[in-house]
């Protein structure tokens, strides 16, 4: 069985003995029933995943920052340089990014995993190279990805979760760097949901009005082509479409959420790049929702049409559109007060306090 085969084999719903046992410890603590709303919502289904009430606590928490090159970055949807993917890395080696700045306050560590830069970083601490390409050709006149690729890149991701679950992280995040990488989730939202591209094609970095206009008829033009390719099988080969029109990074985030599921281990989602990769991830194996925390909703209109195909809720809304992992990583620690209620909070009987009749 290749390892693809075997990740999404091993993963099974959520416990619903474990569910049970969280709604009714829920409804014994020291507060109203259900007064913590959508955290308790979460503590149940991070129990479920668990197979434990209460569930092990989300920490220490690890972020991967998939990074890649995007072939249709040629077709000038963006004014950014290509090289900024290769030099944004070295800042997060260096630890001046913002998601470096959010790690550190969260107490999250930072993996970077090079899976499909144009540029040769040499090795350094906190990077890990797993490159598959030196990025995607250009969707607009082929599949971004090889059929073996595309394969190669979820494998990778899936090895970084097993390694990082192995070492002890409790609760994983995603993160991605790669110019133009929202033009390629644009793309992949839109053939996974049925939206139509300016429907899902928002301003990713801060274009302007008549690049915004240019890109989404790049978008629909790498549809058109992909459809032609695909022949209806979309919905049959989630792979198939992420070697049609995604990057190295998002069949890497795929793996990674697949490979979170198959451990029961969480994996907080970022934004747009985020959510155009659960799709695929989901459409692979579908109990890999449950393992899925939507950390925040992006700016960028094809994750709220990414969060809704999902049925997930984000736990915060503040008009992000970083990336890098930024907004999971300001939602990790609503994700542990989810689960410290569970561990620390007493009970009505325990602390000697009156129930309502």
């Amino acid at each position: 069985m290749d390892l693809i085969a075997e990740t999404i084999a091993a993963i099974r719903p959520l416990d619903e003995v474990a569910m049970s046992a969280a709604r009714a410890h829920q409804d014994r603590l020291t507060k109203p029933r259900g007064a913590l709303g959508v955290l308790e919502e979460l503590s149940v289904r991070l129990a479920g995943l668990a197979g434990a009430c209460p569930p092990p606590m989300p920490e220490p928490a690890a972020v991967a920052v998939f990074a890649a090159d995007h072939g249709v970055h040629a077709q000038g949807v963006t004014p950014w340089p290509q090289e900024v993917t290769g030099q944004m890395v070295q800042n997060f080696l260096a630890g001046g990014a913002v998601v470096n700045a959010f790690a550190r306050q969260t107490g999250a560590e930072v993996r970077v995993v090079d899976v499909g830069m144009k540029t040769d970083l040499p090795a350094a601490d906190g990077l890990v190279i797993r490159k598959t390409a030196h990025g995607t050709a250009d969707m607009t006149r082929e599949p971004a990805m090889t059929a073996d690729q595309v394969r190669a890149a979820v494998e990778a991701g899936i090895t970084t979760a097993r390694e990082l679950v192995a070492a002890g992280y409790r609760c994983l995040i995603t993160g991605d760097m790669g110019i133009a990488n929202t033009t390629a989730s644009a793309a992949l939202i839109a053939l996974f949901t049925g939206r139509a591209p300016e429907d899902v094609t928002g301003h990713g970095t801060g274009i302007d009005e008549r690049t915004h206009a240019h890109k989404i008829k790049i978008v629909r033009s790498a549809m058109d082509r992909a459809r032609a390719e695909l022949d209806g099988a979309a919905a049959a080969d989630p792979l198939a479409v992420l070697a049609q029109v995604g990057g190295f990074e998002h069949a890497a985030i795929a793996g990674f959420i697949l490979g979170a599921a198959a451990e029961r281990v969480p994996v907080v989602l970022d934004g747009v790049i985020a959510g155009a990769a659960a799709l695929a991830a989901v459409a692979l194996a579908p109990d890999v929702r449950d393992s899925c925390v939507a950390g925040h909703r992006s700016a960028e209109p094809g994750h709220a049409a990414a969060l809704r195909h999902l049925e997930l809720r984000p736990l915060i809304d503040l008009d992000l559109r970083l990336g890098e992992g930024t907004g999971a990583l300001l939602a990790l620690p609503l994700v542990q007060s989810a689960v410290r209620v569970l561990h620390d909070v007493a009970t009505f009987d325990s602390a000697g306090v009156a129930d309502k009749a």
